[in-house]
């Protein structure tokens, strides 16, 4: 009779080691993923931020040209309190994409007045912006290939029942604008000689 409660002890004992070693690897995994996904985020933050200074260089050279272009103004520097004060990848994203929408709008204010695209300042800050942008896209798809890894983690079985159990829950992917799904119109009917 000890020899079977003995063995019995053992599997017990060897079943609650195997559960446990599943459950505290699987919870690394979790805290290892969302630190991944955590860090992407950061990358793209930098980004933001990295544009949120440019732009504002970017406003003062061309508020020097464009004075009546006021309501672009105000929209940009609403964007830019925005992003300043997101504190979670949901504010940083919707602050972000306020911005692009801004941006877009003074890329717009632009084009109307030929004399920037003859100043050096204004030139060099288009083309930091323009590396800038650069940097976000590669940023926004290493964050959302890392939120795609984990969210998938986290929904899969068992997995679900460990991310559950320990408040893990889907991270949001960071989307592009609806605006640059649509095609820019190009008119060269000004080019034409009569």
């Amino acid at each position: 009779m000890n020899r079977g409660l003995l063995i019995g002890v053992a599997l017990v004992a060897i079943l609650l080691i195997g559960v446990g070693g599943c459950l505290v690897g699987n919870y690394n995994r979790l805290v290892s993923a969302k630190e991944t996904v955590t860090n992407r985020w950061a990358q793209v933050d930098n980004q933001l931020q990295r544009r949120n200074d440019l732009i504002g260089s970017l406003v003062e050279t061309v508020k020097g040209t464009a004075i009546q272009e006021q309501e672009v103004f105000g929209q940009i520097a609403n964007a830019r309190a925005q992003l300043g004060g997101a504190r979670t990848p949901e504010e940083g994203i919707e602050a972000g994409r306020a911005m692009d929408t801004a941006l877009s709008r003074l890329l717009v204010v632009v084009e109307n007045y030929p004399q920037l695209r003859s100043n050096e300042a204004f030139l060099q800050l288009m083309d930091e912006l323009a590396g800038t942008e650069n940097r976000l896209a590669v940023e926004r798809k290493r964050y959302n290939d890392e939120v795609q890894g984990y969210n998938v983690l986290v929904k899969r079985f068992p997995m679900n029942l460990f991310a559950a159990a320990f408040g893990y829950k889907e991270a949001p992917y960071y989307p592009i604008d609806e605006t640059a799904r649509t095609a820019p119109k190009v008119d060269f009917g000004g080019l034409r000689k009569p």
